[in-house]
């Protein structure tokens, strides 16, 4: 049974008051009305029935004078982490979404409930009951594009369960039986909000896969229980638009070829001759993978499917672009068993990654990854959105996430902010100096400076290329400025863009020296009693932690301290020296005297 929590009733309804509603409305219910003071309880034979009786009275119905609201009904054992949220604007990017609700907590799955509204609903699960709590606090009733959202919590089967046990490692617990509509069974990773398929269709077919007033979108989307997004406002004149499909890997591969059939079927009706080859959209971390070694994976995909795969170059990536376009030719049928055979790929490397990165995430402290942005705004999946960032297809593409390893690194992503630190207050800005070889200087820097241009506005920092000390210098200082975010992301781009530019091998990792400047005073805290602390450094963070003995600090008390290292080694490296110097200035704040009152001067 679906129970059903109905509120604001008067004092003057009856039974046969909220009867006759249901009735009028042909909403099935499965047993009488419970009516008590100010609410009421009834319960429907299904969830359909249930959504139905939600999204058709509640804010709707008025009785006595009194609006109705209508939720399901939730034991307080079961009001865990997961909530349904509904009346979404139709048109809202799950991107949007994503970031929305990830201001709140780490979200661990987001289920689209298939509906027969104009207005999207979806299930929501947080990592936390304080931050579905939160969430729940700030989200209900709030308006978004001129739609109030409706959030109420939906039973957690698991929730008696994980209390009473507190076993089971977060996102990997014991799941009860998925709820109607649930894209896949299981906790995370789900396709549905983690990977999303994306292909490219030719411009002109767009329409035609739209339908009359999105009939025809609507009917796929209903068939493969799926949610696409077709960016059609984006890149204004572009020769193709980019299809956003998220839903379980068959829900993919069902919607992306029925769109198929759709600009096959277009394009004999309109008399088009060209070939129309699947084409869809990976990010870059993902490819090095899909080929495989001298090639070997793609060609072995390709003698299996009878296809011809193309991969787009490395040079159409940008900052805001880290995609490539696969190009898949051949039959409907050959297309759809090579689509499946990438698909398998790409989320094993993903899995792959996300356990990388969740034993790794844990050991940086102090550095508020949710706020890293490592989607941009537009981006699909699940993670925080960043402001000020161009919109979604803007630049052909949309960013996962950065790699400091090209095509065969560990693939950051938003789970990095699962077990974030965030900072009390606004986080300081910093101070790195990079040094890189003096040959990648007009790679970072781009033709007429675009590179680093765009390179700054995405990671939000000031960055600059120091004048060479010498004519025959074979390194290059690049200075970058901002917080411990802009930091990551800076340097991120930097150590990706110097292995993606082949100014090391194939299978050299990309290691650089980063010079940070600490007070005189603190030296000794970073070296350590003995070296203890500075030994203990580098065996935390595989990186070499050098401060040289006898420096003269410089106008500012200051000393170097140098950190040599791959990406991730040197970024914990510098969190953990950023720790220390917190705790020396912690320690030398004066302590307030008993009252908090200052010490009075003695009277003569």
């Amino acid at each position: 049974m679906n129970k059903l929590y109905i509120g604001n009733v008067s004092a003057e309804a009856s039974e046969e008051d909220l009867e006759t509603i249901f009735e009028r409305l042909k909403i099935p219910h499965s047993g009488p009305f419970l009516v008590k003071t100010g609410y009421a309880f009834v319960d429907c034979p299904d969830e359909k029935a249930a959504n139905l009786a939600i999204e058709r009275i509640s804010g709707n119905e008025e009785l006595f004078g009194k609006v109705l609201e209508v939720a399901i009904s939730v034991p307080k054992s079961q009001r865990s982490c997961k909530m349904q949220i509904r009346n979404i604007p139709p048109h809202m990017q799950w991107e949007v979404l994503d970031g929305m609700l990830a201001q709140y907590g780490t979200v661990e799955s987001c289920e689209q409930v298939n509906t027969d509204t104009e207005t999207a609903v979806v299930n929501v699960r947080y990592a936390a009951k304080d931050q579905a709590r939160l969430a729940m606090e700030k989200l209900n009733g709030s308006m978004m594009e001129n739609f109030a959202l409706k959030v109420s919590y939906i039973p957690d089967e698991t929730a008696a369960a994980e209390g009473a046990s507190g076993r089971g490692r977060r996102g990997f617990n014991a799941r009860g039986t998925p709820r109607s509509g649930s894209p896949g069974q299981g906790a995370r990773p789900k396709m549905q909000s983690d990977i999303p398929l994306r292909m490219l269709v030719p411009t002109q077919f767009v329409g035609a896969i739209i339908g009359k007033e999105g009939a025809t979108i609507r009917n796929i989307t209903k068939q493969t229980h799926s949610k696409i997004d077709i960016h059609r406002k984006e890149n204004a004149g572009a020769a193709e638009k980019p299809i956003t499909i998220h839903s379980t890997p068959e829900g993919c591969l069902n919607a992306c070829m029925t769109i198929m059939e759709i600009m096959q079927k277009e394009a004999v009706d309109t008399k088009f001759t060209e070939a129309i080859p699947l084409k869809i959209l990976a990010h870059n971390n993902f490819v090095g993978r899909l080929i495989g070694k001298e090639g070997r994976n793609l060609k072995k995909i390709e003698q299996d499917t009878g296809t011809k795969i193309t991969i787009s170059a490395l040079l159409d990536l940008t900052v805001y672009n880290l995609e490539r376009t696969i190009t898949i030719n051949g039959t409907l049928k050959e297309s759809n068993k090579a689509l499946e055979e990438l698909m398998t790929k790409i989320m094993e490397s993903y899995e792959s990654d996300m356990a990388a990165m969740n034993l790794q995430s844990n050991l940086i402290p102090g550095l508020n990854l949710n706020a890293l942005g490592l989607f941009p705004s537009g981006a699909p999946g699940m993670g925080p959105s960043m402001s000020g960032m161009p919109p979604h297809g803007a630049h052909g593409g949309s960013a996962y996430g950065c790699s400091p390893y090209g095509g065969e690194g560990t693939f950051w992503a938003p789970m990095l902010s699962a077990s974030s630190q965030p900072f009390s207050g606004q986080p300081e800005s910093e101070t790195v100096h990079l040094f890189i070889p003096a040959l990648a200087v007009g790679a970072i820097i781009g033709k007429q400076g675009q590179h680093i241009k765009q390179l700054s506005h995405f990671a939000g920092a000031s960055i600059k290329i120091a004048p060479a000390e010498e004519k025959d210098s074979i390194q290059r200082v690049v200075i970058i400025i901002g917080t411990p975010e802009a930091q990551f992301k800076a340097q991120c781009r930097i150590f990706g863009k110097l292995k993606e530019e082949n100014f090391f091998g194939p299978k050299e990792e990309v290691k650089l020296e980063a010079h940070i400047k600490v007070p005189s005073f603190a030296a000794g805290r970073v070296i350590g009693k003995g070296g203890k602390t500075v030994n203990e450094l580098q065996n935390l963070t595989c990186a070499e932690v050098v401060v040289p003995r006898d420096q003269t600090p410089d106008e500012n008390d200051q000393v170097i301290v140098k950190i040599i290292g791959h990406f991730f080694a040197c970024q914990l490296a510098q969190r953990k020296i950023q720790e220390i110097l917190a705790q020396v200035r912690r320690q030398q704040q004066p302590k307030p005297t008993s009252g908090g009152q200052p010490p009075q001067p003695r009277r003569k």
